[in-house]
């Protein structure tokens, strides 16, 4: 049973966001691959829905001219991966949600519905994370833009307050422009599982074979998608090389916090982690190689 009291269809953000404001009990619901979840399990009772699933203003990416991605927070899960702008310029992230649930959920999932869900599994947060998106909110008080970084709170919590509306996915050009990256997700099943542990590496080299800059995000590596700036740090100008995926394997595991649940221990973890880096980052720079 889906217990929720109304449903109202939003005809435009600003739309959405009066419903919202008018109806304490309400949340926003596009695709509902979570939001009927949670309704199903007890967890959003009573709740009304304000659909924002045909507001055109919400679909869609598009190339500013200042090189800025802009991905409306209701593109799917597979116009990402498909989407011309996406393959050109940052592959990494139609990679990573491409790998999230099976055809199904990635046709009617959203970026934004898999951010503002707030799961440190999400499969678009870490290669989100490593390209330092900043998301763009609107509410009552009008439009703030708010780093990723900032908007993980904790487990299933975010930073977005009751009548705010994700709209927009900024990628900023300096984040993506020069850089290749790998995410590669650990899971009991090949597929139509979540996260063990994942793991995005994004890098840039120079011409004399040296690693310029390495971002790596990890999630369920922390009880929010995990940074290593130590590692980062570390490795930062370093030569290309064998020592080079020693020392990324080493150091990530002396710096995720993975916990122990019935999924996987945290020493699995901690194993595993150390490996799917190495790998993301080797693959990584084959593609700078070939790019």
């Amino acid at each position: 049973m889906y217990d929720f009291t109304s449903y109202y269809e939003a005809e435009s953000i600003s739309d959405a966001v009066r419903l919202l404001q008018e109806h304490p009990n309400a949340v926003p619901v596009c695709g509902g691959s979570d939001v009927l979840i949670r309704i199903r399990e007890g967890k959003l009772s009573g709740c009304s829905l304000v659909s924002i699933r045909d507001i055109k203003e919400l679909h869609g990416i598009t190339l500013d001219s200042d090189g800025t991605i802009s991905i409306g927070a209701a593109s799917t899960f597979r116009q990402l991966t498909e989407d011309p702008v996406i393959k050109k310029h940052v592959p990494v992230l139609g990679e990573a949600v491409d790998q999230a649930g099976g055809p199904q959920i990635r046709n009617m999932g959203t970026i934004g519905g898999n951010l503002c869900n707030g799961a440190v599994s999400a499969d678009s947060a870490p290669a989100c994370f490593c390209l330092n998106v900043r998301l763009r909110i609107l509410g009552e008080n009008g439009v703030r833009t708010v780093p990723i970084q900032d908007f993980y709170l904790g487990p299933g919590r975010v930073a977005l307050e009751h009548g705010e509306l994700l709209t927009h996915i900024l990628i900023p050009r300096e984040n993506y422009e020069g850089y290749t990256g790998c995410y590669i997700k650990y899971a009991m099943r090949n597929a139509m599982d979540i996260a063990t542990l994942s793991c995005c590496v994004l890098c840039k080299t120079d011409q004399s074979q040296i690693l310029e800059d390495v971002k790596i995000t990890f999630g369920v590596a922390a009880p929010v998608p995990f940074c290593c700036e130590k590692t980062q740090q570390r490795l930062g100008g370093m030569p290309l090389g064998d020592k080079l995926y020693d020392t990324i394997e080493q150091s990530v595991r002396e710096e995720i916090h993975p916990r122990d649940s019935w999924r996987a221990s945290r020493d699995f973890r901690l194993q595993i982690g150390g490996e799917i880096a190495r790998r993301a980052l080797k693959r990584a720079i084959e593609l700078q190689e070939v790019r």
